[in-house]
């Protein structure tokens, strides 16, 4: 069964355009694991334009699920872990300004410094994950510094599944195949929707978990929370 975690950035985007605590992220997480989700993602960006330090701390002792913090490595965010220790903690190369995570790691590139995150890691007991694309020798990569899982970064399948869903998925396929040849976990993320979540499932069966944040919570908008964590479920089955 592949894993759902919710990312609940979008919740405090809209809570930090008003001020107050409304809506209140940990309140939504927690409804999120009531109505199925099997863990709970955020991404806490140094301006923290959606999720807060203090709401990385606070939802510590809320998620019973499955925690898992995103964010690119730096003295900031291994703090951060370091004090919460999360199940998972996945590696993403953005810098603090760009909006999105949209782009995998060059694992070769950034080698050292991704070993040596990963081993930290391992001595907290976090998981790792990184976020890496479909080129074969960053899944290679990957492997060598010695990190648990990949997270496919799924923004292209998602653009091109709406023309051709086979060619869309082809490279994912292939990755993750390889990835478990390596011996690594496969988790996935970016644009993931209920329109091309089951057809990404289908072809990866094995695949252990996708994080899902702004298509969710937008469906969320027009079918209510329980729905739509209901649906996403459904749709990995």
């Amino acid at each position: 069964m592949t894993k759902l975690s919710v990312n609940v950035n979008k919740i405090g985007t809209l809570r930090n355009a008003r001020g107050g605590n409304t809506p209140n992220v940990c309140k939504v997480a927690a409804d999120c694991e009531r109505f199925g989700a099997d863990g709970i993602t955020v991404h806490p960006r140094p301006d923290e334009r959606h999720i807060t330090t203090q709401d990385v701390y606070d939802l510590k002792y809320v998620v019973t699920t499955e925690y898992n913090i995103e964010g690119y490595p730096d003295a900031r965010f291994m703090a951060l872990i370091k004090d919460v220790k999360p199940e998972q903690a996945t590696l993403v190369p953005d810098p603090p300004h760009v909006i999105t995570s949209n782009a995998g790691w060059d694992t070769k590139k950034h080698a050292s410094m991704l070993t040596e995150i990963c081993n930290e890691l391992r001595s907290l007991g976090v998981r790792s994950s990184i976020f890496v694309d479909t080129d074969l020798s960053n899944i290679e990569g990957a492997a060598l510094v010695g990190v648990d899982r990949i997270e496919l970064y799924t923004g292209p399948y998602a653009e091109q599944f709406p023309e051709d869903k086979e060619n869309a998925i082809r490279p994912y396929v292939t990755a993750a195949n390889r990835a478990r040849e390596l011996g690594l976990g496969i988790n996935a993320g970016h644009d993931l929707s209920l329109e091309n979540l089951a057809y990404f499932k289908a072809g990866i069966p094995f695949l252990k978990e996708v994080s899902i944040g702004h298509a969710l919570v937008s469906d969320a908008l027009y079918l209510g929370l329980e729905n739509t964590v209901r649906m996403y479920k459904k749709r990995l089955e």
